[in-house]
């Protein structure tokens, strides 16, 4: 594997597990120094123990702007500068029929989600811009542009990240900032394994949805994804929303014109053709 991120710093939020593991190890493998910062302390250490002197953990409750801040200025102090902020944590958060939504549930999940995506551009941007380079990615979700694919105040957080990336990266692009959003599809992690009720090691989700051939959705595709719009592959990328989801909401289902009997190329006349 090329070093495409040699030198790179790098802040990942939700970075214990699922994508913001996979993701950290993906960046480290292709020579970043990378902050991890996670509310889960334990798993958080495990993973940079994992990957060595090259990463640092930093306990981190993403609805605090002082521990998104403490996050960056860590990753400042400890390895020099900033190149990457990867705005990746949230939770499924509050589910249920709309007119059974609570406040707080509300509040709660908007506050992990979104609230922690703006500060982490925010404190991202204070950095980069007198650098006058960055790459700030958020991940966001298929629920953004699909209806049904996720709980309705997830699926509102997720559609505003699209929306604050394209006008974060309108500000940002004259200081050589790239700004883009990344929209998983049915990726098997932890938290979606907890949301189908078995562990995410266990392989047995047959859901068609997340099939291309016979390879399912996995963290580590979203952390290429990030990888390459991280590293100089994707320097005339800003402002985008890339949908990593397998086909799901651009080719979800088999063409019906391309199987059965219409395996072999033949026409379909129209009415005023009908002999």
């Amino acid at each position: 594997m090329t070093a495409r991120l040699s030198g790179a710093v790098a802040v990942i939020t939700g970075g214990s597990s699922g994508i913001g593991a996979e993701t950290a190890r993906r960046f480290v493998r292709e020579g970043a120094k990378v902050v991890l910062a996670d509310i889960h302390a334990d798993a958080g250490a495990k993973v940079a123990a994992e990957l060595g002197d090259e990463t640092r953990f930093v306990r981190t409750d993403v609805t605090s702007e002082a521990d998104i801040e403490a996050a960056v200025h860590t990753a400042v102090t400890t390895f020099g500068r900033l190149d990457v902020m990867f705005n990746n944590a949230g939770i499924i958060g509050a589910v249920g029929p709309i007119g059974t939504l609570r406040l707080d549930d509300y509040e709660h999940t908007m506050a992990v989600t979104l609230r922690s995506v703006v500060f982490g551009m925010k404190h991202a941007a204070n950095v980069m811009v007198p650098q006058r380079s960055g790459v700030i990615l958020s991940t966001s979700s298929v629920a953004a542009v699909a209806g049904g694919l996720g709980a309705h105040t997830y699926s509102a957080a997720k559609a505003a990240i699209i929306g604050l990336t394209q006008s974060v990266a309108a500000e940002l692009w004259p200081y050589g900032i790239r700004v883009n959003a990344l929209l998983p599809g049915k990726i098997s992690t932890p938290m979606t394994a907890a949301l189908r009720g078995r562990a995410a090691e266990s392989g047995d989700d047959d859901t068609p949805e997340v099939l291309i051939g016979e390879r399912k959705g996995q963290a580590r595709d979203i952390a290429a994804a990030a990888a390459f719009l991280a590293s100089e592959d994707g320097r005339f990328i800003t402002g985008e929303s890339m949908r990593v989801d397998g086909g799901l909401t651009r080719a979800g289902t088999p063409s019906a014109f391309a199987t059965g009997s219409y395996q072999s190329a033949h026409m379909i006349a129209g009415p005023q053709e009908q002999r």
